[in-house]
């Protein structure tokens, strides 16, 4: 299935688990060093300052390096962390890979955003990479809060509606 950002609610909930999907369009990356500033700002209204649109986002746990993209694991405090408040805030899809706590299934399920998980082929993923940008963070280095322009990226539909493959 094709999916294009911002992703729309009537999209994510016609996913399941097990679905393959391409996604096209801006997507955020984020892990351990960007995702907890992220989370401060929307809980401190922060955000517009920041100039980012988290309504129908895709947030993708890597970092960005001349060498490519690649998922690390989402279950690390600071990640799997930043999920609900990310969620809440308007984000439909977390990419990444590992399975994720029952509590943070809940809080997908609540918020109506899923979790999809795409295999550790860095080198490959860089011919989906359209455009890059540091979106916030720069002090982070690779583990800036990045915008990509992708093209068909491929992932895995592995937490929708409650449900997962883990």
């Amino acid at each position: 299935m094709k999916v294009k950002t911002p992703v729309l609610t009537e999209v994510v909930r016609r996913l399941k688990v097990g679905d393959r999907v391409e996604i096209s369009g801006p997507i955020y990356t984020g892990r351990d060093a960007a995702l907890p500033k992220l989370c401060r700002a929307i809980e401190e209204g922060e955000l517009p300052k920041l100039g980012l649109q988290l309504e129908g986002a895709v947030i993708f746990h890597t970092a960005v390096s001349p060498a490519g993209i690649g998922p690390t694991t989402s279950n690390k405090v600071e990640i799997e962390g930043s999920i609900p408040v990310l969620s809440r805030a308007g984000v439909r899809v977390h990419l990444g890979k590992g399975a994720l706590r029952a509590e943070t299934v809940k809080v997908l399920q609540e918020t109506g955003a899923v979790f999809m998980v795409t295999p550790p082929v860095t080198a490959l993923f860089i011919n989906n990479i359209r455009s890059r940008r540091v979106a916030a963070f720069p002090e982070d280095g690779m583990e800036a809060l990045h915008e990509l322009v992708v093209e068909d990226l491929p992932a895995i539909v592995a937490i929708a509606r409650g449900e997962s493959i883990f």
